[in-house]
């Protein structure tokens, strides 16, 4: 299963930067490919960690509240709502691409992060919120209304009592939000068509067109996509188990 993965760090430090004469051990390991990604692919690099982060932040600050309110509200229309929210997840891809690129030619947003940022939160908020709501449903109701009695608004109840209750839900959540956002490519190649806004999913597509004789740049190119997101998820490990697994305040 992770042969893939060594293949491609292996391919990365090949002189040749030829796949099929590659050796299955790099012997005399060349770092050129690393050269020529880091030239070439960190301005894509750091823009796809500038759209994975404000991805984060925004399907966070939009599906925590909806979370608590899908969990804690008694309403008839809390099952519709969320028969709603698992029938956006069905929706291809493609079909949101074209009509936010009709959308965003209108308004402007072609071309830029924050398009890019809300056209990646349209697929990671419905996801964040099913994943919070299932922790939210089991907190108390009474640990809010302690708080409501005590002076505190529902803004304040909110942010003070139940996000830092919700942590390893947030934690979570926020991960695979910025794992969607950092693998998106459909999104960047409907949605960009100038180089100064372009995240490194669409780099390493633009190398394989020009330059897939020489694959270590690639194969470099990859290892260092790689890297932020093995780094969180080896930082996240243990709350994404809490956050995955947890569905009630003990």
């Amino acid at each position: 299963m992770l042969f893939p993965v060594y293949w491609m760090v292996n391919a990365s430090l090949q002189p040749s930067g030829n796949t099929l004469t590659a050796s299955f051990f790099p012997v005399n390991p060349s770092f050129d490919g690393y050269a020529r990604a880091i030239s070439e692919q960190g301005p894509n690099l750091v823009t796809s960690l500038i759209v994975s982060l404000g991805t984060v932040v925004f399907s966070l600050a939009v599906a925590a509240p909806a979370a608590y309110a899908l969990a804690q509200f008694r309403f008839r229309w809390v099952n519709i709502a969320l028969l709603a929210i698992l029938i956006s997840q069905m929706i291809p891809g493609i079909v949101i691409a074209n009509a936010l690129y009709a959308a965003y030619n209108d308004l402007g947003l072609l071309n830029s992060i924050p398009g890019l940022i809300l056209a990646d939160a349209t697929h990671a908020i419905p996801f964040v919120i099913l994943i919070m709501r299932a922790f939210m449903i089991g907190i108390p109701a009474s640990i809010v209304e302690a708080a409501r009695v005590d002076g505190a608004g529902l803004v304040r109840a909110f942010v003070s009592i139940v996000l830092p209750i919700s942590r390893n839900s947030l934690i979570t959540a926020g991960l695979f939000a910025f794992l969607f956002s950092w693998s998106d490519f459909l999104f960047a190649l409907t949605l960009t068509t100038t180089e100064e806004v372009r995240p490194v999913t669409l780099g390493i597509y633009q190398y394989l067109g020009t330059q897939v004789s020489n694959w270590s740049a690639v194969m470099a190119t990859a290892v260092l996509s790689s890297l932020p997101a093995i780094a969180l998820l080896i930082l996240a490990q243990k709350y994404i188990a809490a956050g995955a697994t947890g569905g009630a305040v003990k």
